[in-house]
């Protein structure tokens, strides 16, 4: 395969800008690896103002968010994009709206998660992420779908978890006792009986990793989608529009 057959990655990206700086990086970093040289994905960016989304988080404002998010991807499709991809968990909530708009793929990053848990060897997995993504059921029904079994953190302990995310992850703030407090957070979620955590927010991945915590299998969201765009960019995997 040469660059010029690589397919063509839209990325839904600006939430938050910390996320997206994140996917595009490892994108071109393996598709570099794959290819060789200075060869680099070639990709398409539409970057939303995350100031909007959080708006329409705090405010339930979700068939907003997905008219919002929908229009949003068609720039991507109409630019060339052969699939989708939203560098975001909470945002996959309105995922059928986008899905329903666009012409081309969208590569949902839970299936993507799924596939690795069941391949691990996981039937229950505990999730960290924003409010919405930890209590909400769109997170849940979706592992659901692929037979697994899901464990959230009590409710101060979400408080916390989000806290973090909005006032420094997606700020790009990384700090120690934030860390300490994620890790007490997981060691809850295993202690109520989840066999792996699933890293259930794009930016978590800057703060905790899979050495934090040696014993516990963490499933980071970001790799694995950006894996899975990686290989249908590559045509290692077929998209649904394939046939």
């Amino acid at each position: 395969m040469t660059a010029t057959d690589l397919r063509t990655i839209g990325v839904l990206g600006g939430m938050s800008s910390e996320s997206t700086v994140t996917y595009y990086r490892q994108i071109d970093r393996a598709i570099a690896d794959a290819l060789g040289g200075h060869t680099t994905g070639d990709l398409l960016i539409r970057s939303v103002d995350f100031g909007d989304i959080e708006r329409f988080i705090r405010t339930d404002q979700w068939d907003a968010a997905g008219d919002y998010l929908a229009e949003a991807a068609t720039a991507l499709e109409a630019g060339g994009a052969d699939f989708v991809v939203m560098a975001t968990n909470t945002m996959h909530k309105v995922a059928p709206a986008i899905t329903s708009a666009l012409s081309v793929p969208f590569v949902h990053i839970l299936d993507a998660t799924a596939d690795a848990v069941r391949d691990a060897g996981v039937d229950t997995v505990g999730v960290l992420g924003t409010e919405e993504t930890m209590a909400g059921s769109f997170y849940r029904d979706r592992l659901a779908d692929h037979g697994l079994d899901v464990v959230v953190p009590e409710p101060a302990d979400r408080e916390a978890v989000d806290r973090i995310i909005f006032e420094e992850l997606t700020k790009g703030a990384i700090r120690d006792a934030s860390r300490e407090r994620y890790l007490e957070v997981v060691d809850s979620l295993v202690a109520a009986g989840a066999e792996g955590v699933v890293l259930g927010c794009t930016e978590i991945e800057l703060l905790i990793e899979q050495a934090d915590r040696p014993a516990v299998p963490m499933f980071d969201t970001t790799a694995l989608h950006v894996e899975r765009a990686v290989e249908h960019a590559l045509g290692e995997r077929p998209l649904a529009s394939d046939g």
